[in-house]
């Protein structure tokens, strides 16, 4: 008498079937996935480490850290003094509310003196041209705490007189969020001074 229903015995075959085959492809993926993490790990401790001056062992990623820390901030110092002290009459204004959002209070006090001393009105009255020529930052750590030595040339034409002066100034530079476009490298400076300002040279 046929049934309109598969033998039962071979359903049960195909479906032991099924559960092997998913089962054993589950224990392989695993396998694999077990191998490929412990191997991946084992690099990881062998290259995660590098060897500091005195011997000390410093991990990789925090020394990659370090490095691109120290090219954002000799970027961010080169960036602040250029707008700071590269003025003349038409772009003063616009380069000097740039700089002062790479800095804090310590920068706004000593534009505010320099404002109140006439420095930037004799600029407008003279048509004076304050171009920087070169700027060279020295960075140093101390745990954690970063401060800064940067020398700045400059030259103020006067038409027919052009002086030459070197600028010394000092400060920190700690952490804070990045704000494009006006604070790209997310670092600010604090305890900014001007040290020594000595001139170079006189030509006529």
């Amino acid at each position: 008498m046929k049934t309109p229903y598969k033998n039962i015995y071979n359903v049960l075959k195909l479906n032991r079937f099924i559960v092997l085959a998913v089962v054993i492809c589950a224990l392989l993926s695993s396998t694999l996935s077990i191998w490929m993490a412990f191997s991946t790990n084992r690099k990881a401790l062998n290259s995660a480490f590098a060897i500091n001056t005195d011997g000390s062992i410093i991990p990789l990623k925090l020394v990659t850290q370090k490095e691109n820390f120290r090219v954002e901030a000799l970027s961010h110092l080169e960036l602040f003094h250029s707008y700071f002290y590269n003025i003349d009459a038409s772009n003063y204004e616009s380069n000097l509310k740039k700089a002062l959002w790479l800095g804090n209070s310590s920068v706004d006090n000593l534009y505010r003196q320099k404002k109140a001393n006439g420095v930037y009105n004799r600029l407008l009255q003279y048509s004076l041209v304050q171009k920087v020529l070169s700027i060279d930052s020295k960075l140093s750590e101390n745990n954690g705490s970063y401060s800064f030595t940067t020398t700045t040339v400059f030259e103020i034409n006067r038409g027919s007189i052009v002086d030459t002066y070197e600028l010394i100034s000092t400060g920190n530079l700690i952490m804070v969020d990045r704000n494009f476009p006006n604070n790209p490298h997310g670092l600010l400076i604090t305890n900014y001074f001007e040290n020594t300002l000595k001139k170079l040279n006189n030509e006529s």
